[in-house]
């Protein structure tokens, strides 16, 4: 995510690398640079000018403390800017109303439909009865593809078998919705390959028909200043609540992330970064302007695995490792929930430093454990439960039943082992805390 953006910015920033003080001068050729990365990123010129002028303007203003360098008040300024820009703070949807509507619209292609499940997945994850409904009765395969995203999260989908009205449909799903206790329904709506006046009356009709608690704009991020131009004739026509900015973690350069709140006034609500139906979160404009210049993102990263980690299991491996007892079926486990949180690259990438030196490998997230896996699936349930019993003829046969080799057994039992070994260290400090604290 805004690998190339990142990048320029950091290029931008040397200039001032030994300057004893900001000037106009060496500020004016900084901002310079910061306006040619954001071109680069597809921000449009007025954007990219009205950002770069706001930059210059509190940069010549600021007084650099003693303890700061100029280039590092830099990065400090173009950072708040870049938060400003994007939204200042995280704006979440109105859940108001019996049931609360929401209506979701974009173009065809931007990944409408699978937002669409995801956010119903999410909505289902905090005790919400959710429905959604299958309105987008222009695209042949639309219905069906909204019905199988929804028997993986098990949610139900209202539609009407042959029904060509869409209103119809969404109506029918809201009257349904409200008379068996649903708190939320989902309205997936139509879309066309480009913006023209039959999508816009549509979409205008849907929305003055259903009168939503909420209605989310759905744009693919790859599409730069496109998705600009589209954002802002669906808020003529439907004058929106947010964004949701989809496929940011393909080859995305940022233009549409940075430009959108500028130009429509509208905040970005949710990012999706991939196909699996956990990969949405909520935007959060000064995390985005942290990873943007190469800081990480630390806080989003916990929070992926608060989400992912099963607590009550946690503190039963806890106890296992206080008594030696973490087996080859708990390391297992606790892959899989690293799996849950998401794309290994992307989770990589939030730690701070290191998303630079990544860039640039091609990692398959399912590849990545696929290893491991063959390797466990070929152990005997007692060679799970006691390591130590796995000796050298049984290594050739795990090796061989995996279609491994014996080093690549002995590389995941060694990583096995340094795990158990790292973990009980760290719960036997963290106890040794508790009963010092405890005693003190």
């Amino acid at each position: 995510m805004f690998e190339a953006l990142t990048e320029r910015l950091e290029k931008s920033f040397k200039i001032l690398k030994g300057e004893g003080r900001i000037t106009e001068i060496n500020v004016a050729e900084t901002v310079k640079e910061i306006r040619r990365a954001l071109l680069d990123a597809d921000v449009s010129y007025k954007v990219a000018k009205e950002f770069c002028d706001r930059v210059k303007t509190k940069a010549i203003g600021t007084g650099v403390l003693t303890a700061v360098k100029p280039q590092q008040m830099m990065v400090k300024i173009v950072h708040d800017e870049l938060a400003d820009f994007m939204g200042s703070e995280n704006s979440d949807i109105n859940l108001k109303g019996n049931p609360a509507v929401i209506l979701v619209a974009g173009l065809n292609g931007s990944g409408k439909t699978t937002f669409s499940g995801k956010l119903a997945l999410r909505l289902k994850k905090k005790g919400i009865k959710v429905m959604l409904a299958a309105c987008d009765t222009f695209r042949p395969a639309a219905i069906e593809q909204l019905k199988t995203l929804a028997e993986g999260i098990d949610v139900p989908v209202f539609s009407i078998d042959g029904e060509k009205d869409p209103i119809k449909v969404a109506k029918a799903a809201i009257l349904k919705g409200g008379q068996e206790g649903y708190s939320a329904i989902i309205v997936d709506t139509a879309g066309r390959l480009a913006v023209d006046q039959e999508l816009m009356d549509e979409i205008r009709a849907m929305h003055a028909a259903v009168k939503p608690t909420e209605s989310l704009f759905v744009v693919d991020a790859m599409t730069g200043q496109d998705a600009v131009a589209s954002a802002l004739a669906f808020n003529d026509a439907i004058d929106y609540d947010g964004v949701v900015l989809t496929k940011l973690d393909g080859d995305t350069r940022g233009g549409a992330a940075l430009s959108i709140k500028a130009v429509t006034g509208k905040p970005i609500k949710f990012v999706s970064t991939g196909e699996k139906m956990e990969a949405l979160d909520i935007f959060y404009p000064a995390r985005a302007a942290d990873r943007i210049l190469g800081m990480g993102d630390v806080v989003s990263l916990v929070e992926k695995a608060q989400e992912a980690i099963d607590e009550k299991e946690a503190r039963e491996t806890r106890k296992k490792l206080a008594r030696n007892q973490f087996t080859l079926n708990d390391f297992y486990n606790q892959i899989q929930q690293v799996r849950k949180m998401g794309d290994i690259k992307d989770l990589a990438g939030m730690l701070p430093g290191v998303g630079k030196q990544i860039k640039d490998l091609d990692i398959d997230n399912d590849s990545a454990f696929k290893t491991t896996e063959a390797i466990y699936h070929s152990m005997t349930p007692y060679e799970r439960e006691h390591p130590e019993a796995i000796n050298g003829s049984r290594r050739k046969r795990i090796a061989d039943g995996s279609g491994t080799s014996v080093p690549e057994v002995n590389k995941l039992l060694k990583q096995f082992e340094n795990s158990r070994k790292m973990m009980k260290m760290a719960v036997d400090g963290s106890l040794r805390e508790r009963l010092k604290n405890f005693r003190g």
